[in-house]
């Protein structure tokens, strides 16, 4: 009787074993694996329109290989590298347009495909959280926003009639200003801690690199107090005088540092 007994709860065990072996085998049906590649196009499309970006970015790589060498594909890279883009993926989509650009070197949407680059690269410096915190791009890091501008210079270098032209030159002004106004953020650091070379020196660089932008103003100015700090009265005589020329009505000359607490960014 005890053997019967062992022997049914083995039986049992084994069963049991096999159905969870079973089902750990098995897979999720696909059901898109029927589907045309117009269809899976069309669904993928659907999903990116509705937010469901990385379902949308699923079916874009699955019609990519399904068809290779085909118009359809090159459109489902690009539309894949914007859900990723949507999704704060930027790594990939960067790595997704880059790859395209590789491989589709005369492609019609050349001009499209630069363009989203330089986005992907202003937005990843730019996002939600710097809006949140009021913090503007000259007071982050600024890799991504010189290869955001390289991206735009591109596009407006190779193709100027294009319909994302005027958006990308746009965007490479208010690059520029962000630049020159992180060289006066450093600049501002160096001369409150009383390191009055290095911020002249950081001035300096913003007038070289960036002439006729807003922040030359703050440049000029602090050069001046630099000088005077250091008693320089000659050199800080000199930049006066041109500070003065250039900006005769300066309010940095009546409010000093106070005139630089609203930015230019917020008017862009």
């Amino acid at each position: 009787m005890l053997r019967t007994k062992l022997s049914v709860v083995c039986a049992c065990v084994l069963a049991g074993a096999a159905a969870l072996l079973s089902g750990c085998s098995s897979t999720p049906e696909d059901k898109s694996a029927n589907w045309s590649p117009t269809k899976l196009y069309s669904e993928a499309k659907d999903e990116m329109s509705s937010g469901a970006y990385d379902k949308a970015i699923g079916l874009f790589e699955k019609l990519e290989g399904r068809a290779a060498g085909t118009p359809l594909a090159q459109q489902a890279q690009l539309d894949k590298a914007y859900a990723q883009y949507k999704s704060a993926e930027a790594a990939q989509a960067i790595a997704t347009l880059d790859r395209f650009m590789k491989l589709h070197p005369a492609s019609p949407a050349l001009d499209y495909a630069l363009y989203l680059k330089g986005l992907v690269n202003f937005n990843d410096d730019l996002g939600l959280l710097s809006y949140i915190a009021r913090q503007d791009l000259a007071e982050r890091d600024q890799k991504a926003a010189k290869e955001s501008f390289e991206s735009f210079k591109e596009l407006l270098s190779r193709f100027p009639d294009s319909r994302y032209a005027p958006d990308a030159s746009q965007r490479m002004n208010y690059i520029v200003n962000s630049l020159a106004s992180y060289e006066m953020h450093v600049a501002r650091f160096y001369y409150g801690r009383g390191a009055y070379v290095a911020a002249i020196n950081r001035a300096q660089l913003a007038v070289t690199d960036y002439p006729g932008v807003p922040a030359i103003e703050e440049a000029l100015y602090i050069i001046v107090k630099s000088y005077e700090a250091l008693g320089m009265t000659a050199l800080r005589d000199d930049a006066m005088r041109v500070l003065e020329k250039n900006f005769p009505r300066s309010e940095f000359l009546s409010k000093g540092f106070r005139a630089s607490e609203q930015p230019w960014w917020k008017f862009w």
